[in-house]
């Protein structure tokens, strides 16, 4: 899709949203007004604690993503999913409150007017989007030149694109193409510019490069005279069959192999801020007082340290002393062997911790000292990140960032002991994933994600 053309869309949802709120919030107030207004400071918290619920759980169920916004029943289903949890938000932040009785019929005031109300937009922004697709100035009309590997690609990416981009078909020497297509052969190449005209093409992509027939220079002339925009999709498949991730400095493009928005030191320099904040938190929030009280309970159980410190591989490659409560009893085999199911090394006291993922808190430490981050691939016995990494293609990517406390593979179910290669192949595509998309939201998604994810319970975590 064009991002354009999505950005708007996206704004055009969000302030949409934000009017059916603040108008049920409004209608709310005058309905109730002989018990609101006797309360500012209260209405002002009830106001503020409505938005941010509708902020993170539209962000968290991912509302307004291009998924979400180009596929409309997956659209209408974020919705509900967003919807029922501000609903349990707002229920239950109203019954552990002090003033239940006193807002309880405003707050349903509230939501039999705001799901209508949402209702009513959601409605309106299917018609909208009917309507906007059906208009000729917003559809950009494509065809492709030449029929390779390169162009049935782009034909399906182009597909994605269902809102304003329609695919015409393709240019090419019929006597090439040995199979049947998807879009149409409409021309070969020495008429394609007076066929896209014809068709009323105004885009055409060049999958066919001009060393490869000199053609290519005049019929990118020609498209000229005939007002159609003409591009190149250049295709290093011969030496590199994944897709490359383009960067300009200035005119001149810079190819790697995969996004990476923590190379941009500006990224860096936010994540390590966030790190800072949280590590911070939950150091004198938190481990300040579960540190004596475990270390207690972990001396009275088994005795020994208290502590279970292990060389685990950090960024680049370089090791660091990884901190955890210890959880098992004293063995030889601590320094080799993952732990298992049912594992016999693992005291009463440690499958508690492991089961609730208090064994990792003293991490936070590692945090401040800068080895780690709160979110990123989990860092691996020494020993095994030499194994993993001739086993799983790409794997040392992932230590191209700072091991995490958790991490998109955790939340996603990856997590515990590796028993089969597929397991491992699936943890170090969800870091890969993750090293691709990072942003401070996404961040914040892990947390949110990993704290419902220790009181939910997790079968891995043992």
């Amino acid at each position: 899709m064009n991002r354009e053309y999505f950005k708007s869309l996206q704004a055009f949802l969000i302030l949409l949203d934000l009017l059916v709120l603040n108008a049920a919030l409004a209608a709310t107030f005058i309905l109730n007004s002989n018990v609101l207004k006797s309360d500012s400071a209260l209405l002002l918290v009830a106001v503020m604690l409505f938005h941010t619920g509708w902020f993170f759980f539209n962000l968290f169920s991912g509302t307004y993503s291009r998924n979400s916004i180009i596929k409309f029943d997956i659209f209408v289903k974020k919705t509900v999913i967003s919807t029922l949890y501000l609903c349990l938000f707002v229920l239950f932040t109203l019954f552990i409150s002090a003033y239940t009785r006193l807002l309880l019929f405003p707050v349903l005031h509230f939501l039999l007017l705001y799901i209508p109300g949402l209702i009513f937009s959601r409605i309106l922004f299917y018609y909208s989007r009917k309507y906007f697709s059906q208009n000729n100035d917003l559809i950009n009309k494509v065809a492709i030149l030449g029929y390779n590997d390169t162009a049935r690609k782009l034909a399906d990416y182009l597909e994605e694109d269902l809102i304003n981009t329609r695919l015409v078909g393709y240019f090419a020497n019929r006597q090439c193409v040995t199979e049947l297509t998807n879009y149409p052969i409409l021309s070969d190449l020495s008429t394609a510019i007076q066929t896209a005209s014809s068709h009323q093409v105004q885009e055409i992509y060049s999958t066919i490069s001009p060393e490869e027939d000199k053609e290519i220079y005049k019929l990118m002339l020609e498209s000229e005279q005939h007002c159609i925009r003409f591009k190149f999709v250049p295709s290093l498949q011969t030496f590199y069959k994944q897709p490359f991730h383009t960067q300009f400095y200035n005119d001149l493009p810079i190819l790697s192999p995969f996004p990476d928005p923590l190379d941009d030191p500006g990224n860096r320099f936010k994540k390590r801020i966030f790190d800072v904040f949280v590590g911070f938190f939950v150091v004198l929030f938190i481990l300040s007082w579960l540190l004596p009280l475990l270390s207690l309970l972990i001396y009275l159980e088994s005795g020994g340290p208290i502590f279970f410190l292990q060389k685990r591989t950090g960024k680049s490659d370089k090791p660091f002393t990884c901190f955890k409560f210890r959880t098992m009893h004293k063995n030889p085999d601590k320094e080799h062997v993952q732990a298992k199911k049912n594992d016999v090394r693992v005291t009463k006291l440690g499958a508690l911790l492991r089961k609730t993922s208090l064994d990792e808190f003293p991490q936070f430490i590692n945090v401040l000292l800068g080895q780690m981050s709160v979110v990123g691939p989990r860092p691996h016995m020494i020993r095994h990140t030499q194994e993993f990494s001739q086993l799983v293609d790409h794997y040392m990517v992932r230590q191209l960032l700072k091991p995490g406390i958790t991490g998109w593979a955790q939340v996603n179910g990856y997590r515990g002991e590796i028993t089969h290669p597929d397991q491992l192949k699936m943890r170090v595509t969800n870091d890969l994933w993750y090293l691709e998309n990072w942003s401070i939201w996404l961040d914040f998604r892990i947390i949110f994600l990993t704290a419902t994810g220790i009181f939910r319970g997790d079968k891995h975590a043992y």
